[in-house]
C-alpha cells in the first residue's frame, strides 16, 4: 500500500450510515471514526478484545463487508501509527467539517473514535499537546470499550466530562460486567434475543440508536447479533436461554 504523508488531510469520520441516520432523527449528527480492529492492521487497536469478540467483529458487519470500505479502515489504521499526532491534527479539521455540516443541517453534532476499535483517545494527543476531546470541550464524545481500566475512571469522573463510555461484555469479562453495573455504569452486551432484564439489570435497546449518552445509568444496552456474530459458538452473543 502506497503510503500517505504525515501531514495529508484526509477524510476519517463517516456520518452517513445507519447509525447516523437514526441519531439524525433525535436531532443529532454523528462522526464516526471507522478503524481496523484487532491486529487487522498489523498493530492491535483493541488490546482487550477477546477471541470470540474478535472473531464476531462488526468490522465483517454491513458496508463492512465490502472489500472497499474495509481497504479504506486499514488505510486509516495505517495512518493512525505513521503519526498519532499528525492523525489528532487531521482530526480537529474533521471535526471542525462535521460542526459545519450539523450548524447548516439543524444537527447537534458529536462523535465516536472507536467505531470499531478501543484506544485511548483522552490521551492521544496532536501538535497541540491536547487529546482531540479537549480541544472540542463543547462536543458529546462516546465509545463502547472493554478496557475495565478506562470504564472504572470514567465511573470515578476521571474523564473528559464530554466523553461518554459503555462498557461492552464479552465471552470473558462476566464478573466485571457485573462490577460495572454495580457502579452504576452501563453495559452492551449482544444477544441472540434481546430479553428484558439481564442479570438481574434492565436491558434497553441499543439499536433503536447509537448515541448510548442518551442512555439511564445502571442498565445493560442489547444489540442483535450482527455479522459473524450471527454464527458465534464462544460464547461472545448471549444465547436465548441464558
Amino acid at each position: 500500500m502506497k503510503t500517505q504523508a504525515k501531514n495529508e488531510k484526509r477524510d476519517l469520520l463517516t456520518n452517513e450510515n445507519a447509525k447516523t441516520i437514526k441519531g439524525e432523527s433525535l436531532g443529532f449528527l454523528t462522526g464516526i471514526l471507522y478503524l481496523a480492529p484487532a491486529n487487522e492492521s498489523g498493530k492491535n487497536t483493541c488490546p482487550f478484545a477477546s477471541t470470540g469478540c474478535a472473531a464476531a467483529c462488526l468490522f465483517t458487519a454491513g458496508r463492512g463487508a465490502f472489500d472497499s470500505v474495509r481497504e479504506a479502515r486499514l488505510a486509516k489504521t495505517y495512518y493512525l501509527w505513521q503519526g498519532v499526532s499528525h492523525f489528532v491534527d487531521n482530526l480537529e479539521t474533521n471535526i471542525h467539517a462535521l460542526e459545519r455540516k450539523a450548524k447548516r443541517e439543524g444537527l447537534t453534532p458529536c462523535v465516536r473514535l472507536n467505531g470499531t476499535s478501543d484506544l485511548p483517545w483522552e490521551t492521544m494527543k496532536g501538535n497541540k499537546k491536547k487529546s482531540i476531546i479537549a480541544l472540542f470541550p463543547n462536543i458529546q464524545f462516546y465509545d463502547y470499550t472493554k478496557n475495565p481500566s478506562r470504564m472504572k475512571k470514567y465511573l470515578r469522573g476521571e474523564m473528559p466530562a464530554n466523553y461518554h463510555l459503555t462498557f461492552s461484555r464479552s465471552e470473558c469479562n462476566h464478573d466485571t460486567c457485573l462490577e460495572i453495573l454495580e457502579m452504576g455504569g452501563n453495559v452492551a452486551a449482544v444477544f441472540e434475543k434481546i430479553p428484558e432484564t439481564w442479570c438481574g439489570k434492565e436491558v434497553i435497546s441499543g439499536d433503536d440508536h447509537d448515541l448510548r449518552f442518551l442512555d439511564k445509568a445502571g442498565v445493560v444496552v442489547g444489540l442483535k447479533a450482527k455479522g459473524k456474530a450471527k454464527k458465534d459458538i464462544s460464547g461472545f452473543v448471549v444465547p436465548a436461554n441464558d
